[in-house]
């Protein structure tokens, strides 16, 4: 590993633990495309890395939630569990190739376009229902099925989904759907490495540099949060998706023109030997 792929993952790691301390959600969408631009990965290790990633930040920032008691168990069932099915079905549409990797690198920068949307809609902030109410359960249920699918095939945590949600469709407080995301986000990601059937055997070592800039983070992030603009957040956050996304899509597409590349040198091959 080179001095400026550490430095980056590092810092990579770092934006991400800091972003899942104040938001509780988010950071982990730009994992993707730090490991397939950022330290050159192929999807097929870039995915299951970032999902082992996402889930230890995850964890690592659950634990102030639970100890004030910021999670709804309720909430978690209804969009928990479909999200879970969701997760199998996305990873175990990857481990049997019907995702191929250009396709996969479009899947994310999409996700990251409708993200910076969810994050900066009007009211995208504050609950709109009463916290004791308990929402639309279909829509909540029907959003885990889309978060799960998301982060079976795309390597995310959906937490930047499943966030608004908790806030609009279960109405719950923006702490409350914070810690509940967390978990959910954690679980989520478990589920899909499951059902990828794979480990990232030759990224592991990457694993370290993220997750000691990602404690860093952290912590910065859990003293600074009380301080920051919950608006200025969501904004700042929302122009470094747009860059994921739009750094992934061209990653994407010039891997899918490799490939077509590929076939047609196949092709011209094949029809040489004939």
């Amino acid at each position: 590993m080179s001095l400026a792929t550490l430095l980056l993952l590092s810092a990579g790691g770092g934006l991400i633990g800091f972003l899942l301390s104040v938001l509780g959600a988010g950071g982990s969408i730009l994992l993707l495309p730090l490991l397939v631009s950022g330290a050159a990965l192929p999807s097929r290790e870039a995915v299951p890395l970032s999902l082992l990633v996402v889930t230890l930040l995850a964890l690592a920032n659950l634990g102030p939630y639970l100890r004030r008691r910021q999670f709804a168990p309720r909430a978690a069932l209804i969009l928990g569990l479909p999200a879970l099915a969701g997760s199998w079905i996305g990873g175990s549409w990857v481990k049997a190739g019907w995702v191929p990797e250009p396709l996969q690198l479009g899947v994310f920068a999409v996700a990251a376009l409708v993200a910076v949307w969810l994050l900066n809609r009007p009211g995208g902030g504050a609950p709109q229902v009463p916290a004791s109410h308990a929402g639309p359960s279909l829509l909540l249920a029907l959003q885990g099925v889309a978060v799960g699918l998301l982060t079976g095939v795309a390597g995310v945590g959906g937490g930047f989904a499943i966030v608004p949600a908790l806030v609009l469709l279960a109405g719950l407080p923006m702490a409350l759907a914070s810690g509940t995301s967390l978990l959910l986000i954690a679980v989520n990601a478990l589920v899909a490495l499951a059902a990828l059937g794979h480990w990232p055997t030759e990224g592991l070592p990457l694993v370290l540099p993220l997750l000691a800039g990602g404690a860093l983070g952290a912590v910065v992030g859990q003293r600074l949060a009380p301080r920051l603009s919950d608006r200025r957040l969501r904004q700042g956050f929302s122009w470094l998706l747009i860059a994921s996304a739009m750094l992934t899509g061209v990653e994407g597409w010039k891997r899918h023109t490799a490939l077509q590349n590929n076939a047609q040198l196949d092709a011209l091959q094949q029809h040489r030997k004939l």
